[in-house]
């Protein structure tokens, strides 16, 4: 574990919190993960069993802390570029390294300014909402006085727009069906948030068009997914509404371009790759998705340029020697 510098060896380092939902390491991990969601409620049987086998059908596992690693490293690597500045750091809401470990570890590495940056583009306050106050309740208990800034969105980042349009177009291009019906997804939420002023709803949206401008679709159709499984309503149309109205207006094949996510998990390898393409076959539609972004290089600029724009929010930014920092002593990544 890396030692605090001194003040006289002090480097002036940027960390970069990248904030991920999490998922089980194991069939076994299901129902604490599922505990730590409902705040330590207990969880049903039922949903507990409903849930591991979800994850027993996409491989026993969630893939998610392994390729959230894997854009923390690409992302350091991109920022470092031109020079040793940055550390990249990542924090799981429900499950390890859990963002408590990690801002543990950021309060011993002598860092200068904080971003942090959650992994879902469009900004909730049943969603990136949740992992700000987290942070800062964190921030708060562990006496961090780290300057930080905590971006609340970055739904219309062009560099996102262009990497979620480079996989829509290769996907059509692999299709090549004659008559292909596109359908934008994301993550639903309760309904009641949009009475409430919560920008999500519009910003998902906002990203759609652009996507959809990006490719030069004249038309798709857009659908939540995901709904949770409580009485209160939740956003839609749901993904199953818009695939019974293609199917019965004659469509056989339909793209599903979740819009919502930026890499693999249970809602994409199961929801869609098994739930939604069993139901698109029983009424004789071939259902097909783009390829989630994951570490691709187009994410990874992304992600760069949006620390980049605000950095200077973080305080002053220039003028920071370019010395190599200090290697970090070996320990258990995040």
């Amino acid at each position: 574990m890396t030692d605090k510098p001194s003040e006289t060896q002090a480097e002036p380092l940027v960390g970069v919190l990248l904030l991920a939902h999490g998922g089980p390491d194991s069939l076994d991990d299901v129902e604490p993960f599922l505990a730590n969601i409902r705040g330590g409620r207990e969880v049903p049987k039922n949903l507990v069993e409903i849930v591991r086998e979800r994850y027993r059908l996409i491989g026993g596992r969630s893939p998610l802390l392994e390729i959230s690693r894997r854009q923390a490293h690409a992302l350091e690597q991109e920022l470092n570029a031109a020079g040793p500045l940055f550390r990249v750091y990542l924090g799981m809401r429900n499950w390890h390294p859990f963002i408590r470990e990690t801002m543990e570890q950021i309060a011993q590495d002598g860092l200068r300014q904080l971003i942090a940056l959650c992994l879902a583009p469009q900004n909730s306050r049943l969603s990136v909402g949740l992992y700000r106050q987290h942070v800062e309740r964190v921030q708060q208990e562990l006496g961090l006085e780290i300057p930080m800034t905590f971006i609340e969105s970055w739904h219309r980042e062009p560099l996102l727009i262009e990497a979620f349009a480079e996989k829509l177009s290769q996907a059509m291009t692999a299709c090549s069906a004659d008559a292909l019906e596109v359908i934008f997804t994301a993550h639903s939420l309760p309904e009641k948030i949009v009475a409430d002023g919560d920008p999500y709803d519009s910003q998902v949206r906002e990203t759609v068009s652009a996507v959809a401008r990006r490719c030069g679709l004249a038309r798709w159709h857009f659908a939540y997914q995901s709904q949770g499984a409580t009485a209160e309503p939740w956003l839609g149309p749901k993904v199953e509404t818009v695939l019974e109205q293609l199917a019965a207006s004659g469509a056989r094949h339909v793209l599903l371009a979740p819009i919502g996510f930026v890499a693999d998990h249970v809602e994409v390898l199961y929801d869609i790759d098994i739930a939604f393409r069993q139901f698109a076959e029983a009424r004789a539609i071939l259902l097909r998705r783009t390829e989630s972004l994951n570490d691709s290089p187009a994410l990874i600029h992304a992600l760069a340029s949006v620390v980049r724009r605000h950095l200077p929010l973080c305080g002053p930014a220039t003028g920071f020697p370019r010395k190599p920092i200090p290697p970090r002593e070996p320990r258990e990544p995040n």
